[in-house]
């Protein structure tokens, strides 16, 4: 129960220093907006069907490519770095403040955060006239290990290699920008020659945008994704095991400084 109140307590403080800067609110609104607009329109262009069906199709990649990837890799990234230069972290590790604890209210505060751009993105579909093809529960699923794995990531990144805020973008454009286009965020993957396809099956955003767009944009079920969705599971998982471990790494360091 201490545990949980001392996550809690982090999640709301890292949530209430968010909202209080609006500029951030708003700006991470309007971008998934943005981007499902563009692609919806060059999607409704190239393949000549309506806006309102191109939107249907380009949401997965708009909302997990674009929207939960600034929010909650590279606002993991963000928070760790804010907290190690603000000295944060060293004003928490004298209080009873559990790592555990930390570590999980950073992950709940950016999944409430990628929660509310799901709903916004899908509520923006949803007035246009468009529904959910498939299961809502499995496409949920899909976006809980898509955040995982950001955060997870961001946790290693945040960790490892940003030391100060100014490292921020660049670590984001450095590897997300190529993981991002290889994905299929930007540009369907039917578009892709067979060479590049063939390297995106390395890339866990192109099997998050694949598996929510085979579910969501085309009713698909679990048979037909269950590649997509098992190496989901396991990327997941293994940057939660890594990003504990750099965090472990990141505590000992700040320690002795």
């Amino acid at each position: 129960m201490e545990y949980f109140a001392q996550t809690l307590a982090v999640t709301e403080r890292i949530l209430r220093e968010l909202f209080t800067r609006k500029r951030s609110i708003i700006f991470w609104m309007i971008f998934p907006i943005f981007i499902l607009l563009i692609n919806s329109y060059i999607i409704a262009e190239r393949a000549k069907i309506t806006t309102t069906l191109a939107m249907k199709i380009s949401a997965p990649s708009s909302l997990i490519g674009a929207a939960l990837f600034f929010s909650c890799l590279g606002g993991t990234i963000a928070t760790i770095v804010a907290e190690r230069e603000q000295k944060t972290l060293k004003r928490l590790f004298i209080s009873p403040l559990s790592g555990i604890s930390y570590f999980f209210g950073i992950f709940f505060a950016h999944f409430f955060i990628g929660i509310l751009q799901t709903i916004l993105v899908y509520g923006l579909l949803f007035f246009s006239g468009k529904y959910i093809s498939g299961s809502i529960i499995l496409g949920f699923v899909i976006i809980f290990l898509s955040i995982i794995s950001y955060v997870g990531l961001g946790f290693i990144l945040g960790t490892q290699l940003a030391k100060r805020t100014e490292d921020v973008n660049t670590i984001v454009a450095t590897f997300g920008v190529p993981l991002l286009i290889l994905g299929g965020t930007f540009f369907p993957s039917s578009l892709f020659p067979e060479k590049l396809l063939k390297i995106a099956q390395f890339n866990p955003i192109f099997h998050m945008n694949e598996a929510l767009i085979d579910v969501w944009g085309k009713g698909k079920y679990f048979d037909e994704i269950q590649g997509h969705f098992f190496f989901l599971i396991i990327f997941a998982i293994t940057m939660i095991l890594l990003g504990w471990c750099c965090y472990e790494k990141m505590i000992k360091s700040e320690k002795t400084l």
